[in-house]
């Protein structure tokens, strides 16, 4: 008999309801994939690429799940995220990356900004919905022997790569031993990064940032700890879109170069970015890099509340005029804009050079930022021949904190190319006498309060 046939139309739609929701919670339970249940195999040995791969497509299909790793050593080259799948690495899981070139891909092929190409990754998302990784376990690159096996050394993988995604999470994960970047995310949307330890110091590679966002719209960075062998956290964007409203709280960050960094790749600028809350400690170059170089305009950022020790400059800040494109058909931009930043609640010791470094370049000031309750230690022992010092201007430099030479003719705080510029309880404090002067501002305007600015300011 056919029970639809006989049932009136509102018992219809009950059935058709009862139904959907059997078969919803049929495909929920059936979206949870144990991997080493399902072919993957934890020895550290065998290559598991395509069996992840199916276990992700396959989870995907069906309206989403969860691919779950139990403890062990799976090999994999790259996989992709499709939409609806998280990854979670439960304790002692490790995914580790194949040494092998010919196991990964580049989905999206770019330069950096120091003109290397990079673009593989271990793990990746292009154009993905809802997706992330969690759990306790570990994600290790194995770089150094990625490295090894190529001569010369052209497949530099990221860690992970989010490529115009939408609603992604990382947490709780460990992250280590990166070929290039380890946690990249580009032109993605609703950015969730919790928890995470990253650990890419010790590995003895160049361009292992730590988290990038690049030309990225809407995340939020809290309760991290990171110590990486380049930037730590660093925000780009290398296409037109900028990244903007960003917020980060609460972080640990140590770096052999800058600890939180906008720039250097600089050509959609950036807005809306707030940074609260960090502990900086053993910082090999600034502490708070703020650059824009490629046409972009950085404005409306906050930072606030920040910590450092051991630090080369604590707040460094350049608007210049490289003006670089970083992918085919981006057309460059005439410079941009460096406006409306905020910069409050700051003290660091063992500063090792200078306390603040900001430069314009002649006919484009940087404009309207606020300095307050800032405290730093200087080292002092300057010269008077030191002081004498005349900076080139480097318009179209890569920006850095030593751009300018490690030799700065202000003990305190250089500025120059300024416009509207606001200090409230502003001190730097030399370890020893120093022949410098504390202040050097050049071609200055609307200094608060006039009294601050030292003698002879000048406007060229």
């Amino acid at each position: 008999m056919n029970i639809s046939a006989i049932l009136s139309p509102a018992p219809k739609v009950f059935l058709a309801a009862l139904l959907l929701l059997a078969s919803a919670a049929f495909l929920s339970a059936a979206a949870v994939l144990p991997a080493a249940e399902r072919g993957v195999v934890g020895d550290g040995e065998t290559l598991n690429t395509a069996a992840i791969q199916k276990l992700i497509d396959e989870a995907s299909a069906q309206g989403g799940g969860t691919v779950v790793f139990s403890a062990g050593h799976y090999v994999t080259g790259t996989i992709q995220l499709k939409d609806g799948v998280t990854l979670r690495l439960e304790a002692g899981a490790v995914l580790l990356g194949s040494t092998r070139a010919a196991d990964y891909r580049n989905l999206d092929p770019f330069t950096a900004g120091d003109g290397v190409p990079l673009g593989y990754a271990l793990i990746v998302a292009d154009g993905a919905k809802n997706v992330g990784i969690e759990g306790t376990g570990t994600i290790d690159g194995r770089g150094r022997e990625v490295k090894a096996a190529q001569t010369p050394y052209n497949v530099r993988p990221f860690l992970m790569r989010w490529l115009r995604c939408t609603n992604v999470t990382v947490k709780d994960v460990q992250l280590t031993n990166p070929g290039a970047w380890t946690l990249n995310f580009f032109q993605s949307h609703n950015i969730t990064v919790e928890r995470v330890t990253i650990r890419t110091r010790a590995t003895g590679l160049a361009n292992n940032d730590g988290i990038d966002l690049d030309s990225c719209d809407g995340a939020v960075i809290r309760d991290c700890d990171i110590d990486s062998g380049d930037d730590a956290l660093c925000f780009k964007a290398t296409s037109p879109l900028p990244s903007r409203s960003i917020t980060v709280t609460n972080c640990k960050l140590s770096t052999k170069c800058n600890g939180i960094k906008l720039g250097t790749e600089s050509l959609g600028g950036f807005e809306n970015i707030s940074v609260t809350g960090c502990t900086l400690t053993n910082i090999g170059m600034a502490g708070i890099a703020l650059y824009e170089v490629d046409g972009g305009d950085l404005r409306r950022v906050s930072i606030s509340d920040i910590t450092m020790d051991g630090v080369s400059v604590p707040i460094s800040i350049r608007l210049g005029a490289r003006l670089k494109v970083f992918r085919p058909g981006d057309q460059p931009k005439p410079v941009g804009t460096l406006r409306d930043v905020t910069i409050k609640n700051v003290r660091a010791t063992g500063a090792r050079m200078i306390g603040l470094l900001i430069n314009g370049v002649p006919g484009h000031p940087v404009e309207n930022l606020t300095f307050e309750n800032i405290e730093i230690a200087v080292p002092g022992g300057g010269t008077t021949e030191q002081a004498k010092i005349e900076l080139a201007e480097k318009e179209s430099a890569y920006p850095e904190f030593s751009m300018f030479g490690r030799v700065l003719p202000a003990s305190g705080i250089y500025l120059r190319h300024a416009r509207d510029v606001t200090f409230k309880n502003v001190r730097t404090t030399p370890a020893q006498p120093d022949a410098r002067p504390e202040k050097v501002f050049l071609d200055v305007e609307g200094v608060t309060p006039a009294a601050f600015a030292p003698a002879g300011v000048a406007k060229n």
